[in-house]
């Protein structure tokens, strides 16, 4: 573990709107606490890192590894229309990227999901399935955790 891993700090918005679900080699792996929409979020377990470009060349390239690999995984495990794929830092500065499972028909299509309904928390069961679908297909890439915590 590096320097710049041992500094980080998951951004306490991110810590209170998210569970928690894993790591990959690089990036925490989050599920945002909203069953509007599948929605995924990878954050750089780097300190003070607010910008790809601020990444090393090597943690640019795991960074766009990982976020492939997990767009891939979320087509196929949720049998998506559409992934869609963002890193805007405009709320949280933290660099960090949304991976939204998109369906013709959701509550937000074709449109941006952001503010067009307000959360809806998952319950534990919820979760649960869906960190064991994501396990199913990312056995050995993701150190899942044993349970996310939902308050």
């Amino acid at each position: 573990m590096d320097e710049l891993e041992l500094e980080f700090e998951l951004d306490a918005r991110l810590n209170n709107d998210c569970i928690t679900l894993g790591d990959f080699p690089l990036s925490r792996l989050l599920l945002m606490n909203d069953a509007h929409y599948p929605w995924f979020i990878l954050v750089p377990r780097r300190a003070d890192v607010s910008e790809i470009y601020h990444l090393s060349h090597a943690d640019q390239a795991q960074f766009l590894h990982e976020s492939s690999f997990l767009a891939e995984n979320l087509h196929d495990v949720f049998d998506a229309d559409k992934i869609n794929i963002a890193a805007l830092g405009n709320v949280v500065n933290q660099l960090h990227i949304h991976h939204v499972v998109r369906y013709e028909g959701d509550a937000a299509w074709p449109a941006p999901i952001w503010g067009v309904c307000p959360a809806t928390p998952y319950s534990a069961a919820q979760v649960e399935e869906i960190r064991q679908k994501l396990q199913l297909m990312m056995p050995q890439e993701v150190n899942f955790v044993a349970r996310g915590l939902i308050d």
